[in-house]
């Protein structure tokens, strides 16, 4: 086996599949009026950034994500924002057409959408 192999950031394609998928899901949340205040940054560049980093490092890429902001401590930095049913779903489509875009074989994107189906439903604080 592979080192390739054997590291799931590597087999996805690294940095750029990482980078595809954000990029496709921030175009979502964009317009996306429900979510869209969540993110109170002007530019969602910063957040695309710090998505990226996260996701690379859980993937096992570079740690970048722990060594500028520590723990990832989700729901704390989430917290301030109510996360509902219909906000996590809506992450949920912006997350898919991101993993869609970036056509990966189909067992990495199954283990993929499996984590963004987990973290999303971690995510919800606020009942319908």
């Amino acid at each position: 086996m592979s080192a390739r192999d054997d590291n799931f950031y590597e087999a996805i394609g690294g940095r750029a599949t990482i980078e595809l998928i954000v990029d496709v899901f921030y175009q979502g949340v964009a317009n996306d009026e429900v979510l869209r205040p969540m993110y109170p940054e002007e530019d969602l560049g910063p957040a695309a950034e710090r998505f990226t980093m996260f996701l690379e490092q859980y993937w096992g890429g570079p740690t970048a994500y722990s060594e500028q902001r520590g723990h990832p401590r989700l729901r704390m930095r989430h917290a301030p924002f109510a996360v509902n049913a219909e906000a996590r779903d809506r992450w949920l489509q912006h997350f898919r057409a991101g993993l869609d875009a970036a056509k990966l074989e189909p067992e990495h994107d199954a283990q993929f959408w499996a984590y963004a189906q987990h973290a999303a439903n971690f995510m919800v604080n606020t009942p319908d």
